[in-house]
């Protein structure tokens, strides 16, 4: 088993493997998790013949350990937190608030700059595949699933090149099924199965979904 992917391109040609039973369906659509979960889901999206779109998730990170997520919140007011974690980190009301508010600002600017005006896709009685670039504590798979529910999806399907061996248990409570293509029994961190983890930027993300949208 190899221990990495050449970047998230070719990790979405590898995950569009193990998805192909919803291959060139009508009634799939696949929902990136952005910026990273972009260029993944772009190549899952080409290979089903999948309808592409964002949706657009915020992590919640503890102030003093930004890469620690407390939880997050997601497009259609999904909010997800883990009072485990804001206990642990020490963190006050006072801070979480701000720490959300913040979040909700760019959320809003996200949803701006990469959908412009166009509305999200319907989704009610499709089925949902959910793809971001890999899985750390969950928190932002979660709060997408729970806001996706929302919008009645025949079928949720939360999929990833990469996440840890005990992922799966985070997130099943609130989808019909989880597909990932590694599962490593040492993880410190998404970064480290990808040979090139480049952050990915706001023009790429628009600039692929242009490309989606083209027959």
């Amino acid at each position: 088993m190899h221990s990495s992917f050449e970047n998230r391109r070719a990790a979405g040609c590898e995950l569009a493997t193990r998805l192909d039973r919803y291959a060139h369906k009508n009634d799939v659509s696949v929902l990136a998790l952005p910026r990273g979960g972009v260029p993944v889901a772009f190549e899952v999206a080409r290979a089903l013949g999948a309808v592409l779109d964002v949706l657009v998730v915020r992590k919640l990170g503890a102030p003093l350990e930004p890469e620690l997520a407390m939880g997050a919140i997601a497009s259609g007011d999904a909010f997800y937190l883990d009072e485990r974690i804001v206990d642990y980190a020490g963190v006050s009301r006072r801070a979480l608030e701000e720490v959300i508010a913040r979040e909700r600002i760019e959320l809003e600017r996200r949803e701006r700059l990469y959908r412009g005006d166009k509305p999200p896709l319907d989704v009610d009685g499709r089925i949902a595949i959910i793809v971001d670039d890999g899985m750390a504590t969950g928190a932002t798979m979660k709060v997408a699933c729970m806001s996706l529910r929302n919008a009645r999806p025949s079928r949720i399907v939360a999929a990833v090149p990469v996440a840890p061996l005990e992922s799966e248990a985070r997130v099943e409570a609130i989808v019909d099924e989880f597909v990932c293509v590694l599962r490593p029994r040492h993880y410190f961190g998404v970064g480290q199965f990808y040979a090139d983890f480049e952050q990915t930027s706001d023009d790429e993300v628009r600039d692929l979904l242009d490309q989606a949208l083209k027959p």
